[in-house]
């Protein structure tokens, strides 16, 4: 209820303000108006220091954001390199698997690789049965 009160309130001053117009302009009542240099230096000195403080936040957003273009850009000179690393190695696995002889020594050395694992896993099974 209040509320309604302090609405009601403030739109009656603001007719008792239009009160004040007259067919020339405003007539300024300096009651409802105040003058006041101190209020506005003040608040000028606080809209000052907003304005500094947001310029040195922009700059470190723009410092910051440099830095991480820096280190995309060095990401990506990383990946390029590893890229022509790996196209040069896939070249010569190529060639490796091209040769006949080369393509019976590899499926050899991957036979031993898998009947290691194998060995080893049968091992592990053993162990676990036998010493639970």
């Amino acid at each position: 209820m209040s509320y309604r009160r302090e609405h009601r309130a403030s739109r009656a001053s603001l007719f008792d303000s239009l009160d004040g117009i007259e067919e020339g302009g405003l007539r300024a009542s300096s009651s409802y108006y105040p003058l006041d240099d101190h209020g506005n230096d003040k608040a000028m000195d606080s809209l000052q220091d907003r304005v500094i403080f947001l310029k040195r936040l922009t700059g470190d957003i723009h410092e910051e954001v440099e830095s991480h273009n820096r280190m995309l850009d060095r990401v990506g000179n990383g990946m390029d390199a590893s890229r022509g690393i790996m196209s040069g190695t896939m070249d010569r696995f190529k060639m490796v698997f091209e040769k006949k002889s080369s393509r019976r020594t590899c499926i050899l050395v991957a036979s031993f690789v898998i009947s290691f694992f194998i060995i080893i896993y049968l091992f592990r099974v053993f162990r676990y049965f036998m010493f639970g």
